[in-house]
């Protein structure tokens, strides 16, 4: 028999993780809590890194196709003083596909394909060590075994402590997401404030970005350090409060860049919690983990390219590494299982150290430390 492989979460590295074991012929089940792949916003725009993202897309076979689907042109990066000065104004080059943008929903349609989710499984628990293999307990009370687990179900993964107890910590910094439609049309000065890419503010222990998505949508992002409950008195549904809140916190900055904040449509509170930097566990047979589950770090721009090639790479060796066989018993399984995870480890460790030094640069008390930030990761 062929192992009997599930992945857990239907993001950029499950789907991946997915999408490469299918092309090799290999089955594979995706158990995603979601009801339906529409059931809730996917999210703003990814930049797909060449060596990390892109790279995972290749050995999935689908690198053509987000190239038509991606934007180079919003690699785009403009840089603000409070008052509303420019600082820095990137734009990249008509041939340069280092990092293009591509939405979450594109993405995510691109790599689910024909491939088998079983929609409204939401997994409360794994237990490995069964005698038959890892059991999966859903949320309905239902249960199923698998030979590997794969745990790709983000920052509050439900297959995580099946090898570990260590959980996210609160970084100091909270975002609130807002958003605007149509912005080219409903606001054109807002629309040339952020280009075709990103526009960033940065002040004292605080930063305004805009986003450009397809389709005229903007995701706005407001970042700042707060207790964990400064929003205790605020009712998220509340608008206007939320609203008046951020406004207040952004006080004294140029008019048309807290515009971004006066015509928000709706505000959603993220605060960022991250896994220790250098985070590992002693290896469970049968059971891994990869992405954010894996190693949560700030998100700048790295998290979905490392899950998405860490998949690939789990998936090759399963299919098609040394020895490959996938009709090979547990232990060829689990000895790949275990070189992955190491690979896996030192490669996440240097990315977690640089993106959380970067987040205490671009939201620290110097705007001068995110603008050099800016200047060591883009080309001038």
């Amino acid at each position: 028999m062929r192992h009997r492989i599930a992945v857990v979460g239907s993001g950029p590295g499950g789907l991946t993780f997915a999408r490469v074991l299918h092309r090799h012929g290999h089955p594979v089940t995706v158990l995603e809590s979601d009801p339906a792949p529409d059931a809730r916003p996917p999210g703003g725009t990814l930049d797909l890194h060449e060596g990390l993202g892109q790279l995972a897309l290749d050995k999935a076979g689908l690198l053509p196709q987000f190239r038509q689907l991606s934007r180079p042109e919003g690699q785009a990066m403009r840089i603000l003083d409070t008052a509303g000065t420019v600082l820095r104004d990137w734009r990249p080059r008509p041939d340069d596909r280092a990092n293009p943008e591509i939405d979450r929903g594109q993405l995510r349609d691109l790599l689910l394909g024909s491939l088998d989710v079983r929609w409204g499984r939401g997994v409360s628990r794994v237990t490995p060590g069964t005698g038959d293999g890892v059991l999966v307990h859903f949320a309905d009370g239902r249960q199923e075994s698998f030979d590997l687990v794969v745990g790709a179900d983000g920052a509050w993964s439900r297959v995580r402590p099946a090898v570990t107890s260590v959980t996210p910590r609160y970084t100091g910094i909270t975002v609130v997401e807002t958003s605007l439609d149509d912005v080219d049309t409903r606001h054109p000065d807002l629309a040339r404030l952020i280009g075709d890419g990103s526009v960033a503010v940065y002040g004292p222990n605080r930063s305004l970005v805009a986003q450009r998505n397809s389709g005229g949508h903007v995701k706005v992002y407001a970042r700042f350090r707060a207790p964990l409950d400064w929003h205790a008195n605020l009712d998220p549904a509340d608008v206007e409060a939320v609203r008046s809140s951020l406004l207040a916190l952004f006080d004294g900055w140029a008019a048309p860049v807290l515009d971004l904040l006066r015509h928000g449509a709706a505000f959603a509170h993220r605060p960022l919690h991250v896994l220790p930097v250098g985070h590992t566990w002693t290896h469970v047979p049968g059971v891994t983990l990869l992405g954010d589950a894996a190693h949560l770090m700030p998100p700048l721009g790295v998290g979905a390219n490392l899950a998405m090639l860490e998949g690939a790479e789990l998936a090759e060796a399963i299919a098609v590494g040394p020895g490959a066989d996938v009709d090979a018993g547990p232990r060829r399984l689990d000895d790949v299982v275990r070189a992955f995870e190491e690979r896996m480890w030192a490669r996440a460790a240097k990315w977690a150290e640089i993106t959380t030094a970067g987040l205490e640069r671009l939201v620290g008390p110097d705007p001068a430390e995110a603008l050099a930030q800016f200047e060591e990761v883009q080309p001038s």
